[in-house]
């Protein structure tokens, strides 16, 4: 394979014959890694991005890691996009801190990306979720955890769903219920007055 052929078609500016290239340099990620390593370091957001997702397709390695939790950072909201989806096919709970953060993003899809990873991260993202409620204040950053939380079903996350239950947020009390619902709790007690 000539890695060289597959970076142009990788770039081609066709979609389509990018998606190949994305998956066939994917096959071939020891030739590969060095080059899409490079275009992380472009300054075309494109080209990043393109990157992105060829290494969403690799197989799992610390460097690869590293690179999606990197371009959670970048200033293009597609190439944060690319590397939020990136990290829901290959959850990692080193990536627990960087996914936090980065549901606090200015962009809602990369927001939402990073609650779905943090959801596939299951139990390893749980202790990290219930610590950050309690100290996040951004309202779209506060849906995510709770969403994330009530997608787990895991019954360690009954304290914080019962807590988000009383906030003023329509959607922070929907996402609660909803998690209480599927671990059984469907019941919402009220305090009387």
């Amino acid at each position: 394979m000539n890695i060289q052929a597959l970076l142009s078609e990788l770039l081609s500016g066709d979609d389509e014959r990018a998606e190949k290239a994305a998956l066939t340099l994917a096959q071939n990620q020891q030739a590969a890694l060095p080059e899409l390593y490079k275009l992380l370091e472009s300054p075309n957001p494109e080209q990043r991005w393109w990157a992105i997702r060829t290494l969403a397709e690799c197989e799992p390695a610390h460097q690869i890691t590293r690179s999606l939790l990197a371009a959670l950072e970048d200033n293009s909201s597609d190439v944060r996009q690319a590397a939020a989806l990136a990290l829901c096919h290959r959850p990692d709970p080193q990536a627990t801190p960087a996914l936090i953060r980065a549901l606090s993003d200015p962009d809602p899809m990369v927001a939402s990306l990073a609650g779905n990873a943090l959801t596939l991260l299951n139990a390893d993202a749980i202790p990290a979720l219930t610590a950050a409620l309690e100290t996040e204040q951004n309202p779209v950053a506060r849906r995510e955890i709770v969403r994330s939380l009530a997608k787990t079903g895991d019954p360690r996350v009954i304290p914080a769903l019962m807590k988000a239950l009383e906030s003023d947020s329509a959607l922070l009390q929907y996402w609660a219920e909803h998690g209480l619902e599927k671990l059984g709790l469907g019941m919402v007690y009220i305090k009387p007055s």
